[in-house]
């Protein structure tokens, strides 16, 4: 647990730096993370962005991270389907395509 929160101290310590490194502009991030401009920038002055701000910050200046860890999760969350039988076979889904039209 103590290298987590170091780990989280570190990137907060060092988050204008990596927002700084990013392809990002600092105003794309700030509008979409959906803070007013004067509060992010005093957060980022007196580094005290939430831990749900930070993440929204992170998953903006690591888009490519944000998307393996939601492929990942995804992945884990068909598979729980698969093994508590909530699926539906390709003919069933077939089925319900052609009664809707859809197909």
């Amino acid at each position: 647990m103590i290298q987590e929160i170091i780990a989280y101290k570190n990137i907060v310590d060092n988050i204008e730096n990596l927002m700084e490194k990013s392809p990002f502009k600092k105003n794309y991030i700030i509008e979409k993370v959906g803070i007013p401009s004067p509060t992010f920038y005093r957060k980022l002055k007196s580094q005290t962005f939430t831990t749900d701000e930070v993440l929204s910050i992170a998953k903006i200046i690591s888009p490519e991270e944000n998307y393996m860890l939601e492929l990942k999760a995804d992945i884990e969350q068909g598979k729980l389907d698969i093994k508590n039988g909530n699926f539906i076979t390709h003919e069933e889904m077939l089925a319900r395509l052609k009664s809707k039209n859809l197909i």
